[in-house]
């Protein structure tokens, strides 16, 4: 216990709370801050924002699922746990994953420290499936799991009952979730602490909001910022494929894919509403970190695609982060960097433990004072953005002019205009660069092109600009050598100080 003591003590935090606090992680799938996403989320903002801190620079180190998970669960970049896509041939919840990473999750570090663990909702894309086990393998690090299997859905889908498939089909996902969670709740006391994570469905596609939430945005439109179905004359070969502009008629469908995107997470955030009321009652609230973020982010009609992510852009990169909790100033802002890599070592840290030295990402400094977000200067940081596109035939539909061949096209739909959401090429890394009067994106891609992409959203929010034919040679030399040294970092050390380069 002294070690808890003195770890409280440090960070400013009473001595008298010598309890290890519980946690609470509420994961959504591809929810977006860029164009509003937080928006329908008033529970979320009075329970979690109002008591505690919002970070306004979060991002996600892969615009899609299954690896950005991953990297939430271990603390590590793409290129150190090698799940590229949402696919099991290319490791979501592959043989390694199985047999290696998913031993040295945040979840088995506080389980073997005595923590009761708690999983309710999508893990990765591939759980459960026949050729990775089947549903009735429970992933190590979990002592009470309700795991979905497969990908988001809002019904007719299985969940994993400790090991035991279940199956539903008229019962609201997210509601399940909530149900499971607050029952797990009320069982709890303060004699033994407690690792959360309820991962809901919205508002993931197919969109799909509880009945009792169906119209409340009718009225709503997709967000039309400057770079609302522009031609993206300036960007890589995949954004420039046509239509491009997309004519008029598709706008319409975006309009109702953003409403239903928002009706969809009216009922998580009524889920998060009761967790916080259950806690209270069980007196367990002021002992509680409770983390809200998403996966990655998302986009609607921006440069002219329809509706996916999969891009560097930053709606599809930047995602919500809030959390509450003792020693957390309430209704504070931080505008430092952060990324999802960072969430393993600091809830493992919040524990009372020691952070794994293998992991990249650093702890947060969640309980050293807040200042105003006005008064923060922002350190510096470099942070690693990695894609690997995909290519999968039979995603190209024959209506549409193109074929999966040589270009290796994906999600290729006539609803989408036959605008198509991926390929093969679409393969690139990027870095995030913050520091004081520095805000600057630079992605480099692998395709035939060896095409280049720099924004300096300092002064260009909506990256209209790319600016890497003016862009001086000797940054170019400078961040290009920084990105070769992120892409194969290990560890915090090395990935944290990634501009400690001897050029030749």
């Amino acid at each position: 216990m002294l070690n808890y003591l003195m770890l409280f003590s440090l960070f400013g935090v009473s001595v008298c709370q010598q309890k290890r606090p519980n946690i609470v992680l509420i994961l959504t799938d591809d929810q977006d801050v860029v164009l509003g996403g937080m928006t329908p989320m008033t529970s979320v903002h009075r329970f979690i924002g109002n008591e505690g801190v919002t970070f306004t620079n979060s991002y996600v180190t892969s615009p899609i699922c299954c690896p950005s998970r991953a990297s939430l669960l271990t603390g590590l970049y793409q290129h150190n746990h090698y799940t590229i896509n949402n696919s099991l041939r290319e490791g979501c919840y592959g043989p390694h994953w199985r047999q290696s990473l998913q031993n040295s999750t945040f979840a088995t570090v506080l389980k073997d420290a005595g923590y009761a663990t708690f999983y309710a909702g999508k893990y990765l894309n591939e759980y459960g499936v026949k050729d990775a086990g089947g549903p009735e393998l429970v992933p190590p690090g979990w002592t009470e799991w309700h795991g979905l299997v497969g990908n988001s859905v809002y019904y007719n889908y299985t969940i994993s009952n400790n090991g035991v498939p279940t199956a539903s089909t008229d019962q609201y996902l997210t509601d399940v979730i909530r149900e499971i969670g607050v029952s797990y709740i009320e069982n709890q006391t303060e004699q033994e602490p407690f690792l959360m994570v309820l991962a809901p469905p919205a508002p993931h596609q197919p969109f799909t909001p509880a009945p009792r939430h169906e119209g409340t945005f009718s009225n709503v439109t997709a967000v039309r910022h400057p770079n609302f179905n522009i031609a993206a004359e300036d960007k890589h070969w995949l954004m420039r494929m046509p239509p491009s502009p997309l004519p008029a008629s598709a706008l319409p469908e975006l309009d109702r894919v953003f409403r239903r995107r928002w009706e969809s997470l009216l009922a998580v955030d009524e889920m998060v509403a009761d967790i916080v009321g259950s806690l209270e009652r069980q007196a367990l609230l002021d002992n509680t970190y409770i983390f809200f973020t998403s996966d990655n982010g998302y986009h609607v009609g921006q440069f002219s695609q329809m509706y996916d992510k999969r891009q560097p852009y930053e709606s599809d990169i930047k995602v919500p982060l809030l959390i509450r909790g003792p020693g957390i100033k309430p209704n504070s802002s931080n505008s430092q960097p952060v990324l999802n890599v960072d969430l393993a070592p600091t809830i493992i840290r919040l524990a009372g433990l020691e952070p794994p030295t293998h992991m990249d990402g650093k702890a947060l400094d969640l309980l050293k004072e807040a200042e105003d977000d006005t008064n923060q200067e922002i350190e510096e940081r470099y942070m690693l953005v990695e894609y690997h596109g995909e290519g999968r035939n039979g995603s190209v539909d024959d209506k549409c002019p193109w074929k999966y061949d040589g270009l290796q096209l994906a999600e290729c739909y006539p609803q989408y205009d036959c605008k198509c959401q991926d390929s093969r090429n679409n393969t690139y890394a990027c870095l995030r660069h913050f520091a004081p009067r520095t805000n600057m994106k630079y992605c480099e891609f692998t395709d035939k092109e060896n095409f280049l992409e720099v924004y300096n959203l300092a002064h260009d929010p909506y990256e209209l600009v790319n600016s890497a034919d003016t862009f001086m040679p000797a940054l170019r030399h400078w961040y290009s050598s920084v990105l070769a040294r992120m892409r194969v970092c290990v560890g915090v050390e090395s990935c944290d100080h990634p501009n400690q380069i001897i050029f030749d």
